[in-house]
């Protein structure tokens, strides 16, 4: 069986499952979309009034810009930052229209299980040579589908992650559903007369969060009597300004400079961190109960939550295909370790391809957002360049898809210790290939690359003078050239040998470089 043999089946009508439309066509390898929505770009039109921090440039797919061309598309400007709309209707839509795309789209068609041709989960031989079958709602009747491949771009929009601090419902949260929003609400257009006056509890610490407060902030000044209660898991709110003015998009460092304005102003009442356990009913107001420190505490009086507290994948309709997700993230597994925030905090996740998007199951991919599993940081560009390396490799074109033909913007987040705001490693290493096998890491290599030595001794200098630079041992010495840092120069002239930094046991030294990052 070969993939021109069955169509390829893409999951998904949103930016990068039209994406990999444009790119098989490209490579004349047939496909069928299916969008569980009833427009292309359905999820997107949910926050259609939200603008996003990535320019025009980084989310239009070149391969979908060439079929556009032959349309006579007018191009946006590619330097302005467009809302989520704009992107369904100058981008999406007419690109849904193509004379190539238009045919093989399918809409209002709910992808609900995927298998084998006559084959379950448990049988191994002969599994290569069975199509996939996917099993579709339309109209609320069965349809049965054969692919070649499948390129699950479904996202994770649908599945908002609940409010309990658990990764369940908090206790009395569905009871009071009809009072929690969990997507980005238009604070300033249709929804205006929900908030306005009212006391609204934000719950989450991303963007969505970012943008939502602002809004409230500038619903406030028409507004006066609204009330805003900020609730966040993280330990400090540091770490969620972002890279702000080092931030390679304008627009994403901006939300954290607008935001710790917000927070300086004293106009939010801030819980952090909180874990939410309870949510329950006192005087036709809502009363939030959680844990901070151990101990328990309870906001009152609030009368509208917004959950912005991120999203999981769906994988209910992968049971009957092997595929394997991150035991945490529930990402792809090659990706976790590049984008789980409980070990990297770097904004910035180099690009991959096909290799790294590889399952058991030949020729299943898992892209886009729902790649990522429940990271939240994933960019439009990330999944352009993960479809169009798969795309290659279905084509037998092993060459391209090894290559890599994206350079995303760097966060100017790196690394941040939580507590402190001080790097631990300052600036990406620069490093040829001979050197560092990891050139397109954000920061320094982790500890499971493979370093030479000639590398480790640059990343280590690197390390010492970086910590030295911004507060480690006491920031750099002053007076005496000798001296690695202000604490060594001070026990140097208290007749001490020094302080010690330099005479760490080579292994022990080795290990806390690599592990940086």
């Amino acid at each position: 069986m070969t993939v021109r043999d069955y169509p390829v089946a893409i999951i998904g009508a949103g930016p990068v499952g039209m994406a990999a439309a444009a790119h098989l066509k490209e490579r004349n390898i047939p496909f069928i979309i299916f969008e569980s929505g009833g427009s292309v770009g359905a999820n997107l039109l949910d926050w259609g009034h939200v603008r996003v921090f990535s320019p025009w440039k980084y989310n239009i797919n070149k391969a979908a810009e060439k079929l556009l061309q032959e349309m006579n598309w007018q191009k946006p400007d590619e330097d302005k930052l467009p809302t989520g709309r704009e992107i369904v209707e100058d981008y999406l839509l007419p690109l849904s229209f193509h004379p190539q795309i238009k045919p093989f789209l399918r809409l209002s068609s709910k992808v609900v299980a995927i298998t084998r041709k006559r084959i379950d989960k448990m049988r191994t031989s002969g599994r290569e040579n069975q199509p996939f079958i996917i099993q579709v709602n339309e109209k609320e009747k069965r349809y049965t589908y054969e692919a070649s491949a499948v390129i699950d771009a479904s996202g994770t929009w649908k599945n908002p992650n609940p409010l309990g601090a658990g990764g369940v419902f908090a206790e009395g949260e569905l009871e009071h559903a009809d009072r929690i929003r969990y997507r980005i609400p238009d604070i300033l257009g249709k929804d205006k007369k929900r908030y306005a006056n009212k006391h609204v509890a934000v719950v989450g610490s991303g963007h969505s969060a970012i943008n939502t407060l602002l809004d409230l902030a500038t619903l406030r000044e028409e507004y006066p009597e609204t009330r805003m209660t900020w609730i966040l898991r993280a330990e400090n709110l540091s770490a969620v300004y972002g890279g702000k003015e080092d931030d390679a998009l304008e627009a994403r460092g901006a939300l954290g400079i607008r935001i710790e304005k917000l927070v300086n102003s004293g106009h939010l009442e801030i819980y952090t961190p909180f874990l939410i356990q309870k949510i329950s009913a006192k005087s036709e107001r809502l009363s939030i109960e959680g844990y901070t420190d151990d101990k328990l505490l309870q906001i009152f009086g609030v009368d509208e939550i917004i959950a912005n507290t991120g999203a999981r994948p769906d994988l209910s309709m992968l049971r009957e295909v092997r595929v394997q997700v991150d035991v945490a993230l529930e990402s792809v597994p090659e990706l976790a370790e590049l984008i789980d925030p409980n070990i990297h905090s770097c904004g910035t996740v180099r690009p991959h391809g096909e290799l790294e998007l590889r399952q058991p199951e030949s020729n299943f991919y898992v892209v886009g957002a729902k790649s990522y599993g429940r990271a939240p940081t994933f960019l439009m560009a990330t999944g352009y360049e993960q479809v169009r390396s798969i795309a290659a490799w279905l084509d037998g074109d092993a060459e391209a898809a090894k290559r890599v033909e994206l350079e995303l913007p760097e966060t100017g987040v790196c690394s941040t210790d939580a507590a402190t705001g001080v790097a631990c490693c300052g600036p990406a290493v620069v490093a040829n290939e001979e050197e560092n096998n990891n050139a397109g890491a954000c920061c320094s290599p982790s500890k499971n690359d493979n370093l030479n030595m000639k590398a480790m001794e640059k990343i280590e200098k690197n390390v010492l003078e970086t910590s030295a630079a911004e507060g480690c041992c006491g920031g750099a010495p002053t007076d005496n050239e000798e001296a690695c840092c202000k604490l060594d120069e001070e026990k140097k002239a208290e007749g001490e040998a020094g302080c010690g930094c330099n005479s760490v046991p080579e292994k022990e030294r080795e290990a806390k470089v690599a592990s940086c990052c």
